[in-house]
């Protein structure tokens, strides 16, 4: 069954949501006030760098599946059978989730329909957000409105893969009518359906993602622990994810996680637990490890190189993790000013993350130019293109005493070492103190 839908919202979750949407034979239309973004759609550009959304971007159009369009005509034309609001909820100052986008869309939509529609909600949106919009805006309106939570679960760089072969759909919804129309919207996708109340939905979303958080704050701190005994946290964290209970996965140590939806789900499930009147103490714990967990190349190298005053240091990556330009949360954004303040020239690569200024840093189109004399380098996104550098090269063009801090653990230690040059990382069994005292 073919659905009449509409996207509202460009962004990383909108676009992904249209363009399989579309490549799942459905008419979409993904709308977004921005016209300069729409124009670029319409080109066949992507807005966004995702592996393969360009082709499913090209075959959509191709089809005549996948449109685009602004609201600048009104929206009574632009709603669909199913409409989909995916629009950001960037964090506030307080670390709510801000929900105006979301509350001026659905207004919109409200007041301008004039046929029966189901509004989808996959905008990230705390609990009780659902009841509080039917009852502001969808109840009195003058069509039956229907309302799901469809929470997404979409990694950065695998979104695609996430979206045809996940996990689970959720759907979170009053009446049977609009589960239904959501089972008809996803009839291609061979996963279980978490049919559920809409307050559940909305809290699923934000348990996961602060789950996945306390894994990664959990193994860090184990990590640190490894530095100051002396053990390997590659085999601790090989050991313990053998076991079925835990599993492997977000048991990677590193600097922290980023990005658009971990930092801001963490905070905001932190906030609305203390709206309540509950004190989340473990979820502030996960927040306050991953905020100094970020911190660590700037301690170790400052330990290793006490006078950063015209010394050159290389950061290589910007965004937060391999294969998106995101740079949103990125620990790099924490680094380089501390770095900077030293007096420290800070030269910044990333080969995809989309041009941004970071204070106190310059950004170069090259890997070797950012390592040229430089005394120290810090892996900030584990890019394949630095995890196979040549580092005979690499010792030839830096400068003493050529530390390569591995903030995501992603190189071979033998072959930095052996290549002469001082490797530290986190976790790894001492790295740091032998370089500290050399």
């Amino acid at each position: 069954m073919t659905l009449r839908v509409t996207v509202v919202g460009t962004g990383y979750v909108g676009l992904v949501t249209g363009v399989c949407l579309a490549h799942s034979g459905h008419s979409v239309t993904c709308v977004d006030i921005d016209r300069a973004k729409v124009d670029m759609l319409t080109s066949g550009t992507s807005t966004i760098y995702e592996p393969g959304i360009e082709e499913l971007l090209a075959g959509g159009m191709a089809s005549g599946n996948l449109t685009f369009a602004t609201p600048e005509n009104g929206w009574r034309d632009l709603i669909g059978d199913i409409t989909v609001v995916a629009v950001g909820t960037p964090m506030a100052p307080n670390g709510a989730a801000d929900l105006s986008a979301v509350r001026t869309v659905v207004a919109a939509l409200a007041e301008a329909a004039d046929h029966p529609f189901t509004l989808v909600m996959k905008s990230t949106v705390p609990m009780g957000t659902g009841a509080a919009i039917r009852q502001r805006y969808l109840d009195d309106a003058a069509v039956r409105i229907g309302y799901v939570s469809n929470p997404e679960f979409l990694r950065e760089g695998k979104a695609l893969e996430d979206w045809f072969k996940t996990d689970r759909i959720v759907l979170g919804a009053a009446e049977e009518a609009d589960l239904a129309l959501m089972r008809e919207l996803y009839a291609d996708i061979d996963a279980p359906l978490v049919e559920t109340d809409v307050a559940s939905a909305e809290t699923i979303k934000y348990a996961s993602n602060a789950f996945l958080s306390t894994k990664i704050s959990f193994i860090n701190e184990i990590a640190n622990l490894c530095d100051c005994i002396g053990a390997d946290i590659d085999a601790v964290s090989r050991g313990i994810g053998m076991d079925k209970r835990i599993g492997s996965q977000f048991l990677n140590a590193g600097i922290g996680y980023g990005g658009s939806c971990f930092p801001k789900d963490t905070r905001a499930l932190d906030f609305i637990a203390t709206l309540n009147g509950y004190q989340f103490t473990l979820l502030k714990s996960v927040i306050e490890v991953n905020n100094r967990q970020r911190l660590l190349p700037v301690v170790h190298v400052m330990r290793a190189l006490p006078d950063l005053h015209e010394r050159s240091i290389a950061i290589l990556g910007l965004a937060f993790k391999p294969d998106t330009d995101d740079v949103r949360e990125s620990p790099a954004l924490d680094i380089v000013p501390l770095l900077a303040e030293q007096g420290a020239t800070i030269r910044i690569y990333d080969p995809v993350a989309a041009e941004l200024t970071v204070s106190g840093a310059t950004r170069v189109a090259d890997v070797w130019r950012a390592l040229e004399g430089a005394s120290a380098a810090v892996v900030v996104t584990e890019w394949h293109e630095f995890t196979e550098l040549d580092w005979a090269r690499v010792r030839e063009v830096m400068t003493g005493p050529g530390i390569i801090y591995d903030g995501r653990n992603c190189l071979d230690a033998a072959a930095v070492r052996s290549a002469g040059l001082t490797y530290m990382a986190v976790g790894r069994g001492g790295e740091h103190r032998a370089a500290e005292n050399a």
